[in-house]
C-alpha cells in the first residue's frame, strides 16, 4: 500500500491543508514510517513532538505517545490514527500505585519510564526513555532511594549499569519479554559471528546473552556505523525496515519472529489519511494532569537535567 501514489499524493495535500506533520514510531508499518516526516524511538519523538511548528501533529504509535505529545505541544491538535492502539506495560501501573509507593518511600525519587500514561507522569518527579534512563537515575545522590516505574526489565538495566539500588515496579513489555536466551544461541547458531543487539526492555538473561544492549536509538546508530554483513535485532520486528533503510548494505535479521506488537500495527497509511480528514481520534489531557505529567517530562528534556535531581 505504501507504493500507492495516489494515497500518498492524496495524504501530501492534506498535510498541507492542515498544516500537520506525521510522527512514526520505529516500530510502525513500513508504509507508516516511509511517509512520516520524522521517524525514531521515544526520545526523538518526544523532542520532535515538543518542537513541531505544525498546527497538528499526526502521532503514529500507541497512546501513551500521543499523550506525551499532547502534553508538549499545548494549543496543538493532536490525532491518533488508531485510538484503540495501546501499550500493555504502561496499563500496568496506574497514579494510585505510585501514590501507594511514595507513601512507602516518602523520601525517594520517582522516575517514571515515558511506556505511562499521562496520569503516572503527573504522578513522578520525572520521565525517562529507554535511551537516557541510566542518565536520569545518574543525577540522583548514589544515597537517594530511586523508585522505577513500570518497567522492572529497564529498571534492572540501569541498576545494573549504574550499581545501585532501586525500587522497581513488576511491569514489563510482553513483546520483549517473549525474546529467551535460547534464542539468542540459536541465532548465533544460525548467523555466526554476527553481531546481536538487544533492547533494555528485554529480561536480564537475554541482555547477558547479547553483544550489546541498546535503545531503538541506539540500534540506528549502531546500524550507520557497523561493518557487519548480518545484525541480529532482538526489539519490535518493525525496526528491521528501518534498520535497513540505514544501511542497505547489512542485513538485519529478527532475534525471534514472535517479537510482535499487534498494537504498533494497528495504525496504517489509510486510517493517517482518514484521521487528517476527520481531525480524529483527538488526543486530549485534562489541564491539571498535562501541567503535572509536563513538569516531568521537561525535567528529563533539561540539558544537563536540571531540577531533575532535587
Amino acid at each position: 500500500m505504501h507504493d500507492d501514489p495516489s494515497l500518498l499524493d492524496k495524504l501530501k495535500r492534506l498535510k498541507a491543508r492542515r498544516n500537520a506533520v506525521i510522527l512514526a514510531h520505529n516500530y510502525q508499518l513500513p508504509e507508516v514510517q516511509d511517509a512520516a516526516d520524522f521517524t525514531g524511538d521515544s526520545l526523538e519523538l518526544s523532542y520532535a513532538a515538543r518542537d513541531a511548528s505544525a498546527d497538528v501533529i499526526v502521532f503514529c504509535g500507541v497512546h501513551f505517545m500521543a499523550e506525551t505529545a499532547a502534553i508538549l505541544s499545548p494549543g496543538k491538535t493532536v490525532l491518533l490514527p488508531d485510538e484503540s492502539a495501546g501499550c500493555p506495560m504502561a496499563d500496568m501501573v496506574t497514579a494510585e500505585d505510585v501514590a501507594a509507593l511514595r507513601a512507602e518511600h516518602p523520601d525517594a525519587a520517582v522516575v517514571c519510564y515515558v511506556n505511562s500514561t499521562a496520569a503516572v507522569k503527573a504522578a513522578c518527579d520525572v520521565c525517562c526513555t529507554s535511551s537516557n534512563a541510566v542518565d536520569i537515575v545518574g543525577r540522583f545522590p548514589a544515597d537517594r532511594e530511586v523508585v522505577f516505574v513500570p518497567d522492572k526489565y529497564l529498571g534492572d538495566h540501569v541498576r545494573r549499569t549504574l550499581g545501585r539500588d532501586l525500587i522497581l515496579w513488576p511491569g514489563y513489555c510482553p513483546t520483549h519479554a517473549r525474546l529467551l536466551p535460547e534464542h539468542v544461541a540459536a541465532a548465533r547458531a544460525a548467523h555466526p559471528g554476527a553481531p546481536v543487539l538487544v533492547h533494555p526492555e528485554c529480561r536480564a538473561d537475554v541482555a547477558a546473552a547479547a553483544d550489546a544492549v541498546l535503545s531503538t536509538g541506539g540500534m540506528v546508530r549502531f546500524a550507520r556505523e557497523t561493518t557487519a554483513d548480518t545484525v541480529v535485532v532482538g526489539t519490535e520486528i518493525g525496526m528491521l525496515h528501518r534498520l535497513g533503510k540505514e544501511n542497505p548494505r547489512a542485513r538485519f535479521v529478527p532475534l525471534h519472529e514472535a517479537a510482535v506488537c499487534g498494537n504498533m500495527k494497528k495504525i496504517d497509511l489509510a486510517k493517517v489519511i482518514q484521521s487528517l480528514e476527520e481531525m480524529a481520534p483527538r488526543i486530549e489531557v485534562p489541564a491539571k494532569i498535562a501541567e503535572r505529567a509536563r513538569a516531568a517530562v521537561t525535567r528529563m528534556l533539561a540539558p544537563g537535567g536540571e531540577g531533575a535531581a532535587g
